[in-house]
């Protein structure tokens, strides 16, 4: 049986969640997040936890234990806290900025990249170097924040470029010179 499907995952105040089968719902200051869970897990509430059990034994159902309860447990984190990745820029001339909702970020190229946020997605700059990606699904933030950091990947030579923080960018020695 799965570690980590084994522990419950506590609702904190001000977040409710609602059943219907393998549907789940949840809704909490951050907004509303719903998933459709696989076959082979069943998910119980009890009081203000949510237990996740497999349905049977077969190998299926206990490779999903774990996954379904992570699952669930970023979707009541997501809804009450909230989820951010930051992303850092270097390089000389290389700036993002915020205009309106979109993302307009200058990174070398010809012409500025422009990025519109989907739906529960936020973007704020900070210094015109440090960007973040906020939003309430975990999944949504990791994939745009990635989108971000594609416009311009950290190259080995001098590291310029977009990276997350705390990234640490292998470097190369470069060429050497002629004797």
């Amino acid at each position: 049986m799965s570690r980590i499907g084994k522990s419950p995952i506590p609702i904190p105040d001000k977040v409710s969640v609602s059943l219907n089968g393998l549907d789940v719902t949840v809704k909490g200051p951050k907004g509303e997040l719903s998933r459709t869970l696989p076959d082979g897990v069943d998910i119980a509430q009890d009081g203000n936890v949510l237990v996740v059990t497999p349905s049977s034994t077969s190998r299926r159902s206990r490779e999903r234990h774990g996954l379904c309860r992570t699952l669930v447990a970023n979707m009541v984190e997501g809804v009450s806290q909230g989820y951010t990745r930051k992303l850092e820029i270097v390089g000389v001339g290389y700036r993002a900025a915020v205009q309106g909702k979109k993302l307009v970020v200058s990174a070398g190229y010809s012409h500025q990249v422009e990025m519109v946020p989907p739906d529960g997605i936020t973007f704020a700059v900070e210094n015109n170097t440090n960007v973040f990606v906020s939003g309430a699904d975990k999944e949504l933030v990791g994939n745009e924040a990635a989108k971000v950091r594609a416009i311009r990947p950290p190259e080995p030579y001098k590291g310029k470029g977009i990276k997350y923080e705390g990234e640490r960018i292998l470097r190369k020695a470069g060429k050497t010179g002629k004797k």
